[in-house]
């Protein structure tokens, strides 16, 4: 599926390419759309800014994105107090229980929750700061060892102890699909998590939407969004490789 489209994101040390590099992308998902029958209004962009500088944020910011994913607390602190406030924090990595104060009324949603313990800690910091937070369950649908998240068969009951909990909202499901070369592969996956989705739904839990599914990189979300997704969290495809501090 649009094979050449995926890993031709271009950049350079002046960023000048994130303006082409989401217009690819929004044009790839519009594209996933019409194939699936569905409105592009359904599916967000999440421009996943992880290692990125603020620089190369206000380009993108410049360019019409108002959805950024951070993996790390404290830098999405930092480029909280520096850039518009209109922007919508995705909170995406593994979020450690004595961290969720600090993002706990920063983040517009967190995506990795996957333990009734995390849970149960972001609750206690909502009613603290007096918001309501926003999640998502973190399901390792692929059963990949080294990825978090918990098992599809555990997600319904977990998802209903959570919504016994004071100022949280599950509002669906998250997955991170495996590294593959063709995208086709991982179809199965993201089949099986919107089916998660439509099951949980049915239990009518309070507190539960389950209308959002998060799924989908750069190398393979015009397949999750043919299969559902409506948040995909684009990294590379915007902003090109990162360059990780040694």
């Amino acid at each position: 599926m649009n094979e050449d489209k995926k890993h031709t994101a271009k950049s350079d040390m002046s960023y000048g390419y994130i303006a082409e590099n989401i217009k690819t992308v929004q044009s790839n998902i519009l594209s996933a759309c019409k194939l699936s029958e569905r409105y592009p209004e359904e599916v967000t962009l999440i421009a996943v800014s992880k290692t990125m500088p603020v620089s190369a944020l206000r380009e993108a910011y410049d360019c019409g994105c108002r959805h950024f994913g951070e993996n790390k607390v404290q830098e999405l602190v930092d480029k909280y107090e520096q850039l518009p406030k209109d922007i919508k924090w995705h909170m995406i990595g593994h979020l450690q229980r004595n961290k969720v104060k600090y993002i706990i009324d920063k983040a517009y949603l967190i995506h990795g929750v996957d333990s009734l313990r995390l849970a149960e800690e972001i609750s206690r910091e909502a009613v603290k700061k007096n918001v309501v937070a926003h999640i998502l369950i973190e399901v390792n649908i692929a059963q990949e060892e080294s990825k978090f998240g918990i098992k599809k068969e555990e997600a319904a009951a977990l998802i209903e102890n959570i919504s016994k909990l004071p100022s949280i909202q599950v509002e669906g499901l998250m997955t991170i699909a495996p590294y593959v070369e063709n995208s086709e592969e991982n179809r199965q996956y993201f089949v099986s998590l919107r089916q998660l989705s439509v099951d949980i739904m049915k239990k009518n839990n309070d507190n539960v939407s389950m209308n959002v599914l998060s799924m989908g990189m750069t190398g393979d979300y015009e397949v999750a969004v043919e299969e559902g997704a409506t948040y995909v969290r684009v990294g590379t495809g915007i902003f090109g490789d990162r360059h990780y501090n040694s």
